[in-house]
């Protein structure tokens, strides 16, 4: 496992996301391979960088092909001073503990109706936390999510502390991927 300060330095071009209408302005960019690998894990991970020389901290999403992407939301890409299809510098190093996740309101509401699953899920690690809402989020169909929010809550009532069966990377399932580039 890599040194939890490991340093990647690279260039990459920011790219165009497909946005649905309506989706605030952002842009992203695909990490080579070789910084991903420098990486604690195939599956979300924190980081602290910096772009063109501007501090950001952020997680990093699996792209399905053992690699990540980034979001790079408007605020940043205008505190850089860049734009889309310029090719950028990009440093990068994985916090030494990776923060809290958001708990989603339908999660958190039926963690709240299961006692058992609640006291499960306060006893994981905040790693195993991120793959059980990554797991969940990942779902594309609303009645996906509420059954896996309802299986979640099962398997954690039984104390099940990790989601089984479930890659990260999305390599092997093609879960995860980065968003579509255009233009």
């Amino acid at each position: 496992m890599p040194h939890a300060q490991e340093t990647s330095r690279f260039q990459a071009t920011l790219l165009r996301p497909r946005l649905a209408d309506g989706e605030a302005f952002w842009a992203f960019v695909v990490l080579p391979r070789e910084a991903s690998e420098k990486l604690p894990r195939r599956g979300r991970t924190s980081v602290d960088g910096r772009i063109n020389g501007h501090p950001f901290q952020a997680r990093l999403e699996p792209d399905g092909q053992l690699s990540h992407w980034l979001r790079v939301d408007n605020d940043l890409l205008q505190a850089t001073g860049a734009a889309i299809g310029d090719l950028v510098t990009l440093e990068i190093a994985p916090l030494e503990q990776e923060p809290e996740p958001d708990v989603p309101a339908d999660l958190t509401e039926a963690l709240a109706a299961a006692p058992e699953a609640r006291d499960a899920w306060d006893a994981t690690t905040t790693i195993a936390r991120l793959d059980w809402i990554h797991w969940i989020e990942s779902a594309r169909q609303s009645k996906t999510r509420a059954k896996r929010i309802a299986d979640a809550c099962a398997m954690l009532g039984e104390g099940k502390k990790r989601v089984c069966c479930f890659d990260q990377s999305g390599y092997y399932s093609k879960a995860f991927r980065a968003p579509e580039a255009v233009g």
